[in-house]
Parts: structure tokens; sequence; C-alpha cells
């Protein structure tokens, strides 16, 4: 049926595609009307000439009489130039409405898609001179966009290719891109990716291809708590980087600085560090704390750590065995005044002697802690270099804090030289 017509409305022309047409009218037995008069005339049934089908596009339709019509669309990456349907026309001769489109590679503009292509201008032929295209990738809020290069050529140096992660010139840039080398693929953490394109005026190379894929903005796991430690970090999306750090007394095991990596499955590309309690070890901090191996759970084996406290030179060492929870039988620490076993010793502890505080005369004290009993204990012994001089004045021993002994001990040394600094045992 080519339509069925009441009212006043003038029908629009009809044309047949056979050499026969039936025509139909109907009346009731209510109002009359003027009805109707038509005209017609002999077409011939000849086709519209078959359309250029558009150089990266694709043709959709295979009949070619009067009133067909055929749409065309293009490949990823290339922009329709001109109309996606075209109509056979009547006529002595048969033609169609519109020309056959274009497919080309467009210069910039925005696009929207959850994936897509964006070439180079001319692609896959060479690029023009002096050319500057920029592109947005523009997607949903909470998903980046997945870059991956296909084909690359530019004149070196000259030519090049930008991504940055977000809509401005001062976004952070992730890549910039010239010769002929395959850039590796990029993952941006913002909804939108500009991509800016320069060509001089001098050689011309076929550009680029690439595709991109919206990926969802998920967060790797959350590593906090962070047990004995901080965590220094902006953001846990994917290319974002978190720092460890342990507190003092704690040492790290692992890799530093994880950074959270793309992938079905978000996650870090290292396994979470940990901070633990070393068996022994050199400390160089003028202020801290040596934690049993283990520390806050019980130490478990049975072991020797030896520990290295060293200040500067003209400093001493205080020690506050602040916690000493140690089996009474076997366990038991020593401290020496100095660097090795055979220097004075300034004793030796075990649970019995907690909240002790001990001076050294040196800048630097070892400890050492034995362990033979079957059950586990804990210990902190806190440290701070320390100034003590005896007040021949007060003929009372004073103390200088850590944090300003330096200065202070050498003030009162040179003003007032019968205010001598002495390290002293306590």
């Amino acid at each position: 049926m080519l339509g069925s017509f009441s009212g006043t409305t003038v029908p629009a022309l009809l044309n047949s595609t056979s050499n026969q047409l039936y025509l139909h009218f109907y009346s009731d037995i209510s109002v009359s009307a003027a009805g109707f008069h038509l005209e017609y005339k002999t077409v011939g049934l000849s086709s519209c000439p078959e359309p250029a089908v558009p150089g990266n596009g694709v043709k959709t339709g295979e009949r070619y009489l009067v009133n067909d019509v055929v749409s065309f669309q293009c490949e990823p990456g290339y922009a329709l130039q001109g109309h996606a349907h075209i109509s056979c026309m009547p006529g002595t001769v048969r033609r169609w409405n519109y020309p056959p489109p274009l497919c080309i590679a467009q210069c910039g503009g925005t696009v929207e898609e959850m994936e897509g292509v964006i070439l180079s201008p001319g692609f896959p032929g060479n690029y023009p001179s002096n050319m500057d295209c920029s592109w947005k990738i523009a997607l949903p809020v909470g998903f980046g966009a997945h870059i991956q290069f296909l084909n690359f050529s530019t004149e070196p140096n000259h030519d090049y290719i930008e991504i940055r992660n977000g809509p401005y010139e001062t976004s952070r840039m992730m890549g910039r891109f010239s010769g002929n080398e395959l850039p590796s693929s990029l993952l941006s953490t913002s909804h939108e990716t500009t991509v800016y394109f320069h060509s001089d005026h001098s050689q011309n190379r076929p550009g680029f291809k690439l595709e991109y894929q919206a990926y969802e903005l998920q967060e790797c796991p959350d590593p906090e708590p962070f047990a004995n430690g901080i965590v220094r970090g902006a953001g846990y999306n994917v290319g974002q980087s978190v720092t460890f750090e342990c507190l003092p007394g704690y040492q790290l095991t692992g890799h530093p600085v994880l950074t959270c990596q793309h992938g079905t499955n978000r996650n870090w590309d290292h396994p979470l560090p940990k901070c633990e309690v070393p068996c022994g070890g050199n400390i160089t901090s003028s202020n801290g704390t040596v934690y049993s191996p283990g520390f806050p759970s019980p130490y478990s084996s049975s072991q020797d750590c030896v520990w290295l406290i060293s200040v500067p030179i003209g400093h001493g060492v205080r020690l506050n065995l602040s916690l000493l929870q140690t089996e009474p039988s076997g366990d038991f620490i020593t401290i020496w005044d100095g660097p090795q076993q055979t220097a004075p010793r300034l004793g030796v502890f075990t649970r019995s002697m907690a909240k002790k505080t001990v001076h050294s005369s040196s800048n630097q004290v070892l400890l050492k802690f034995h362990r033979d009993a079957a059950t586990g204990g804990i210990f902190a012994i806190a440290f701070s270099d320390h100034c003590r001089y005896f007040n021949q004045k007060s003929g009372k021993l004073d103390f200088i804090p850590s944090s300003t002994w330096g200065q202070l001990c050498e003030t009162l040394h040179r003003s007032l030289p019968d205010l001598r600094p002495q390290f002293l045992h306590l």
C-alpha cells in the first residue's frame, strides 16, 4: 500500500514501482464532501545509478528504484560529511536527491561514547601541514579512559601528540610522543581527557590511530589501618600512588610506594608492606624507642638481639626502661656504655627493674636482649640524647632536654666556666 488518505489534507506526491496501480474509494451514508481530483502520468521504472561507497565507510540498501533509500555509515574514527540517507527521485532522468557522502578524519572534536577511535587528519594518508587539533574524550563522571595506540608515525621532534589527564591545557600531561615508536598504553584518572596533535610546515607522515575504552574508576583496597605506621597519598584510584612509613622503632618490610593498577579487579602493584620490629640494628636518631621483636605482641623464639644507639659526639644517651615484662628466669637486657661488649656495663635488667632510667657517658650505647624462657614477653626502652652538668653554685646535678641541650650546654660552658658539662651514671 502506497497510502490511505482521508480528510482535507492534500496527500504528498506518490510514485508506484509497478506498471499497474489499484485505487479504491469508499464513502459511508453520512456527510457528503467534494471528494478528490488526481492526475497521473507514466514514468519509467529505471533505477538510479548505484551510489559510490565512501572510503572508510559502508553502504546499506541494495534497491535503487524510485523512492528507495540508501544509508551510509563511517568506520570508527571517521565523521560523515554529507547526508546519511539518500533517496532515488522520480523524473525523466533517475537521480539521487543528494550526492553520496564522504567519511573523513577530522581535526579535533568531542567524543562521548564509552569506546571509540581517534585518527590524525587524513589517516591513513599523510596529515596536512600546520595542523593544531584538539580532541576531548568526555565520559560520565566516575570513568577514565584506557588509551591504546594502534598506529603511530610523525616527523620526529617536530610533529607530536600530547595526552592530558583533564580538559585543560594546564591539566597534567600523561605523555608527549613523536617519531615512529608506538607509544605504550595510557590510563587517565579523570572523566575528561584531552588529545592534542601538532604538525609543522615540513614533512608529513601517516600520523596516528588510537582507540580508547572507558573503565570504571574504582579505587584500590583501602590500605588503612596500617599497623604501626602511616599512609601518605592523595587517593586510591588507578594510577595514583601511596607511600608507607613506619613509626619510630619499627622497620618497613616490603615496598614503600604502591601504585593502583588498571584491571578487571582493582589492586595495588605490590602486596601491602608491614611495619615490624627488627631483632637488633643500628640506630642513629636522637630519640626514639627500642621495642621487643613482634611488639606489641609477645616475642616468641629464643634469640639474641643487639642494638647500637649512636648520637653525635659530645652527647650522651638517656635510657628509660618504660616497659619491661620479660620472664624473670632467663630473659634479660644488658646495656653497655659504649659500642662494644667490652665497654663498661651500665647494668643487666629484668622485669623487676622496670621504670629504671640510666645515662651513658659515651655517645654510643650497646643493648643486647637475651631470651631463654619458654614463654614470651614484651619490652619498650625509650632513649634520647642528654646533657648533664654539675651546677657548682647550687651543688646539684641539672639536666638540659635533648631538643636544646647542644646550644645551651655550649653556652653554659663558654659563659659560666664553673658550670662544667659532665656525663654521669645515675
